[in-house]
Formats: structure tokens, C-alpha cells, sequence
């Protein structure tokens, strides 16, 4: 069966609240983000005994970690700045089997500088492509260092974003250490959001043998071609909800075709950890009912 599980970010407490918290809604699984009330990997370094703590805790409510969140844009334009993220990235692909799992994740980034998810006219350049290809390939070679894997979440308006350079990236690279965040909706502009179905199926064609985990959110048309954040208690890349024409909601409020998106993973991917986000935590309860009635319905 398909597991269902959470990002631990959308809950804005210490990690034992958290935990709780996670626990009470019947969730079987988590996605770390290393970023709670009284511990935070951004603002404090992590050691293996504080991850190898944050490991235990979890694994003590029965809450196996899938993935550890690395999110950040590591293409940035300010090469400073690109180190810095560059190194957060690493910190946590070093610390990934200490936290009890091998997969940490991130998007690749836009030279945009003043967003991680707003599109860039340099983002399209050659150049830039070969500049995060050969990022890319160093994380996955540091993740092999330490027994990892650096899974790539696209999005449209980042370096990589097409089914076609997501594709190309795994060529590439060509590493074993390299894997993909199945998330169908960021796939999605204005032109694309016109054949939500051929546009779901093209993915899996294409792309379904390197997907390690796969994430739960919506799509729908934007009123707002703006960039787009909830006011919730949380690091961007929890309270983002888009930019450009297609806003990205929580699962049930949107118009993907989930039936379709879970069909291929099912049978391909029959065990594999699915991740509810873009919420915040009073539609929790609801986005869980929903993306369990999905799979029950599909009998997976």
C-alpha cells in the first residue's frame, strides 16, 4: 500500500509537539524538515548526536522519516549566497542516514533574485543549465560519500522544470545517487494546465523510473499571476502556493486528476511514501481524508 505522510513543517512547535501533534492526525510517515521551535539545522549546525536524537524520537512513535527536507535554491546568482546554500544542502545530505533515512530533497533553483520559484530569463540560457548539471552531479557525488541521495523536486519556473529537462538532467548525471520527488503539479503553467491529463501521462512515460517518493498538493488556474504565499507559521517553501498562472493548492482543491496520477505510481511504485503539503494545519484533517479516499477508492 501507498503510504500517507506530512512535512513536519507545517507544524509550527517544538519537536515532541510536533510529534504529537503528527501522531494525533493518524499520519503513518514524515518528510523532516530540520526546523522546529527549539532546534533548527538553518541557524544551528547539526551534529550526529542531535540528529541521531531527532532519529530516535521519531522512530519511537513509530513515525519513519522518508525524506529529509535540503530545500534551497542552489543556482543562485550571488555566488556567496549559492555557497551558503550550497553547503545547507550538503550539511544535510551528510546527516541523512543519522536522521534514518537517504533521501534529501530540493529544487534546483532560478537566478531570480528575489524568489527561489519565480521564473528568470537566464534560467533558460545553456550556460545555466550546464552550471546546475554540474552542481547536481557534485551533490550526488557527496551523497554517495555518506550513503545518500539527492532526490530533485522540479519546478516549472526553476533550471529544471519540463519533463524533457528532468529527463535530460538524469542522462546527464548519470548517477545512482541522484533520484526524483514524483510531484505531478509542478509540471504546470498556463499551457500545460489545458491537458491536465496528457500532461500527467507524459510524466509517468517518461520519468517514472527514477521516482523515490512523491509528493500530494493541486493545481488550478491564477487569478493572481503574482507570486502567491499563505500566512502560516512556516519557511517559504511551505507557505508558497505558486507563481504565475497556476496556483498550487492543497490536495482536494484543485482540479489534477488524482485518480490518473495514482494509478501509474501504484502499480510501479506500489509501496511508495506519499506526501501531503501546501496547507496549513486547521486543513489538515481534510486534506488527509481526502488523499486517503483517493487511494481507498483505488484500492492501493
Amino acid at each position: 500500500m501507498i503510504s500517507v505522510g506530512i512535512f513536519t513543517g507545517y507544524y509550527p512547535y517544538k519537536m515532541d509537539e510536533v510529534i504529537r501533534r503528527i501522531k494525533a492526525s493518524d499520519f503513518n510517515c514524515v518528510q523532516l524538515d530540520v526546523s522546529f521551535k527549539d532546534f533548527d539545522a538553518a541557524y544551528e549546525p547539526l551534529t550526529e548526536k542531535k540528529a541521531h536524537e531527532i532519529r530516535d524520537a521519531f522512530r519511537d512513535a513509530n513515525l519513519p522519516v522518508i525524506a529529509v527536507s535540503g530545500y534551497t535554491n542552489f543556482i543562485h546568482p550571488d555566488p556567496d549566497i549559492r555557497k551558503r546554500n550550497i553547503d545547507y544542502l550538503k550539511m544535510m545530505l551528510r546527516y541523512a542516514r543519522d536522521l534514518g533515512c537517504p533521501y534529501v530533497g530540493s529544487e534546483t533553483g532560478t537566478y531570480n533574485l528575489e524568489s527561489d520559484w519565480v521564473w528568470h530569463e537566464k534560467n533558460a540560457d545553456p550556460k545555466v543549465y550546464d552550471e546546475t548539471i554540474e552542481i547536481i552531479r557534485d551533490l550526488a557525488e557527496f551523497a554517495g560519500e555518506w550513503g545518500s541521495t539527492f532526490i530533485v523536486e522540479n519546478y516549472v519556473n526553476n533550471v529544471i522544470g519540463s519533463v524533457e529537462q528532468v529527463e535530460q538532467m538524469f542522462k546527464d548525471v548519470n548517477s545512482k545517487n541522484l533520484g526524483l520527488i514524483c510531484d505531478p503539479t509542478n509540471y504546470f503553467d498556463e499551457n500545460t494546465i489545458k491537458d491536465v491529463d496528457g500532461t500527467i501521462n507524459h510524466i509517468f512515460d517518461r520519468l517514472s523510473p527514477y521516482m523515490k517518493i512523491a509528493h500530494a498538493k493541486d493545481i488550478k488556474l491564477a487569478t493572481d499571476t503574482g507570486e502567491k504565499h499563505a500566512d502560516i507559521d512556516a519557511d517559504a517553501s511551505h507557505s508558497f502556493r505558486g507563481s504565475g498562472g497556476v496556483e498550487l493548492p492543497a490536495a482536494g482543491l484543485g482540479i489534477l486528476n488524482y485518480e490518473l496520477d495514482v494509478k501509474p505510481l501504484a502499480v510501479e511504485h506500489p509501496n511508495i511514501p506519499l506526501i501531503i503539503e501546501h496547507l496549513d494545519e486547521g486543513d489538515i484533517e481534510r486534506a488527509k481524508r481526502f488523499t486517503d479516499g483517493v487511494l481507498k477508492r483505488m484500492g492501493v
